[in-house]
């Protein structure tokens, strides 16, 4: 894929993209700044956004020496781009009272980031790569974008996880089954690194829906073990109609529903046999 697109706004820096084999990606980002200074010139110069702007300049450390970009390097990118330009708007509205000049400086960032996010995302718009399609699906619900993620899908040509899943809330208004086999693979497929204890809940409400209530208690249930979400006891013995001993048996399945998750081992286990009708 033969792509161009605006990295730095300030001085309208178009940079083409190839492999990178042989980047340095934790280099310290005061010396990528020093021997790069078009890469920073145009970030804020405080502590604020410290790990938003390290991460943002790493990145574009890497595609400054990248001729060919995959559509996965320049979606990651979008989204460095995004989470720095959220951070510094924030940052922006804080006013420094002994040093007026470090607010200005930020606003000044927080603008020239918004023009870089928003002609990066203009320039891969047409881009029928599939994560670039993704990005702009989820990100502003283009309609032919997301015609184009639904075809990779059906074509089996997706493989990444959080694209799955996705896919998988969108087939939950529609078609049950196929959103329960999209989320079984995705609980056979993430590492636990990349998992969203959110898929789980996902699982959840269809075998809810299917009336499986015992298999909605285990997703549930192993979904407060793996986030800080909270759920009340009296509703989750009200789905398997207070029965106080096989909640006992459920909570076990949850706590090995979990193990298998973050071992890597749910695809091969006994366990999941239970999920498949």
């Amino acid at each position: 894929m033969k792509t161009n697109f605006v990295i730095i706004t300030s001085f309208i820096s178009l940079f083409a993209f190839s492999s990178l084999i042989g980047c340095d990606y934790g280099a310290n980002t005061t010396t990528i700044c020093k021997n790069n200074p078009e890469i920073c010139a145009d970030l804020h110069r405080d502590s604020w956004c410290r790990f938003e702007k390290g991460d943002l300049i790493r990145k574009r450390y890497l595609l400054k020496q990248t001729e060919s970009p995959t559509g996965k390097q320049i979606y990651k990118h979008l989204l460095n781009l995004e989470k720095y330009n959220q951070c510094i708007e924030l940052a922006s509205g804080v006013q420094h009272i002994l040093h007026p000049e470090r607010t200005n400086d930020r606003m000044r960032a927080f603008g020239l980031s918004s023009q870089s996010l928003a002609e990066l995302q203009a320039t891969t718009k047409p881009s029928k790569d599939l994560y670039l399609s993704f990005y702009h699906w989820t990100r502003f619900s283009d309609q032919q974008a997301q015609q184009r993620v639904l075809n990779a899908e059906a074509a089996g040509e997706i493989t990444e996880t959080f694209i799955l899943a996705q896919l998988a809330s969108y087939y939950q208004k529609s078609d049950l089954e196929k959103a329960k086999l999209l989320y079984l693979s995705v609980l056979d497929n993430a590492s636990e690194e990349e998992f969203d204890p959110d898929w789980l809940l996902g699982l959840s409400s269809i075998y809810y829906q299917q009336g499986h209530f015992e298999l909605t208690y285990i997703l549930s249930k192993a979904n407060t073990l793996m986030s800080d979400s909270k759920a009340s006891d009296q509703d989750m013995l009200a789905l398997i109609n207070g029965d106080v001993q096989l909640q006992s048996f459920l909570d076990s399945q949850a706590d090995e529903l979990v193990d298998l998750i973050e071992s890597g081992d749910f695809k091969q286990s006994q366990l999941r046999l239970k999920f498949v009708d």
